[in-house]
């Protein structure tokens, strides 16, 4: 008898220490995968910052640009949710490695890629590699929230925006004075990213192992009826459009427009895309707790709509304006994707990877379609034309006002 007790209290033991581990919010992952983050991001930052060399070298037209930007957001959109939802039936811990893999690749081709199509084939292997990172990037991040949700994904994605903030700067100073061919040095990047990920992955394996046959999820069930989820995703998808196909206008041709309009140099223009992606990341931090302690809804409402007066004024004003402009902008739209990654994620809980890869896929593809379509633009008019136009579409975050409320208590 006493023996049965002692076998019980250490199996009532055994439960509540691995319930413990599970609840518990590992910031040691948190911040490994958003550094991960960062130099995956970093990685793609380069893409959009040659831009004016490869303009320059090989007399490219902004549609040319644009259809860079196409392969490159399409490679990186379109596996997405396949890669998510086969990794929701089949978790593949080591998978990230694979897609760095695909990124070191794509690094060296740059490098020496000479003709367009060249380009066009170096910028699809980095957008693989982005294809296959983000959805179990996203998983592991909840995995690791402890229930923190929205503040886990902030941390995962601010990782991101400071590398994409930090693109710019270091091509500034590595390549733009040198030639094409120092785009080598960022290899470094990738081998860094491969040892960071392998740790990673061992974490993610073993956690796989502790939590067999327990709950993964750190969602509540919500009681909303199948129909009102299918709009929800719907409104959701319709702000990734509003957002992304604008902050398209300012990853790919923000350069080229304060060239145009403040006859700056590259080297000066990039300091300056350095300054809004600065704030960009900044917001990133925001949103997600913020939308924990407000809720989801409101947050993704007034960061996306709230841009709009802001990015209305920004084709009338100075360099210095434009300046507070772009870092009000910044902070305000990038609130937003981690509150609307998360919402997306409680109103299909049991679809984590499947619905994280479709947003990544689909903020990516509609920041393809914008670049390729206001590149034909800017050809057809000119770039300072294609800020008036895009300066409306943060209107449309107006729809956010249809959401349900889906606030929980953390």
């Amino acid at each position: 008898m006493h023996q049965n007790d002692t076998t019980v209290q250490t199996q009532a033991g055994t439960v509540g220490n691995t319930n413990e581990v599970l609840q518990k919010t590992v910031y040691s992952i948190l911040f490994s995968i958003s550094f991960a983050h960062l130099l995956n991001d970093l990685i793609q930052a380069i893409i959009p910052s040659i831009y004016p060399i490869l303009k320059e070298s090989y007399n490219l037209t902004f549609t040319q640009i644009g259809l860079i930007t196409f392969a490159f957001q399409l490679s990186a959109s379109v596996l997405q949710p396949f890669v998510g939802y086969y990794t929701d039936k089949h978790p593949r811990p080591f998978s990230q490695l694979y897609g760095m893999v695909f990124s070191l690749a794509g690094i060296i081709s740059i490098s020496f890629a000479n003709t367009f199509m060249w380009i066009i084939g170096s910028v699809i292997l980095i957008g693989i590699g982005s294809s296959i990172f983000h959805p179990e990037s996203a998983r592991i991040s909840n995995l690791a929230s402890g229930g923190k949700r929205g503040l886990a994904q902030s941390i995962f994605q601010v990782g991101g925006n400071f590398g994409t903030a930090l693109g710019p700067l270091l091509v500034a100073f590595i390549v733009v004075p040198y030639s094409q061919k120092y785009i080598l040095w960022f290899v470094i990047v990738a081998v860094i990213g491969l040892l960071i990920l392998n740790k990673i992955a061992f974490w993610y394996r073993d956690h796989l192992i502790v939590r067999k046959n327990k709950s993964t999820l750190f969602f509540d069930l919500h009681s909303l009826p199948k129909r009102k989820v299918q709009i929800s995703i719907a409104i959701l998808l319709v702000v990734i459009f509003s957002k992304f196909f604008y902050t398209a206008s300012l990853s790919s041709y923000y350069q080229f427009y304060i060239i145009d309009k403040f006859n700056l140099s590259i080297k000066q223009a990039q300091f300056h895309m350095f300054i809004y992606l600065i704030a960009y990341a900044v917001g990133t931090i925001l949103g997600g707790p913020l939308g924990d302690k407000i809720g989801r809804k409101y947050v993704i409402w007034l960061s996306v709509f709230g841009a709009f007066p802001f990015a209305l004024a920004l084709p009338y004003v100075n360099l210095f304006w434009t300046d507070v402009l772009m870092v009000i902008i910044g902070i305000i739209i990038s609130s937003a994707f981690p509150a609307i990654l998360v919402y997306a994620q409680e109103l299909l809980p049991k679809k984590l990877g499947m619905v994280s890869g479709l947003f990544y896929g689909f903020a990516f593809g509609m920041g393809a379609l914008g670049s390729a379509l206001l590149g034909k633009l800017a050809d057809a008019t000119s770039i300072q034309y294609v800020y008036h136009v895009c300066s409306y579409l943060p209107l449309i975050g107006i729809i956010c006002y249809f959401l349900p409320n889906l606030k929980k208590k953390v």
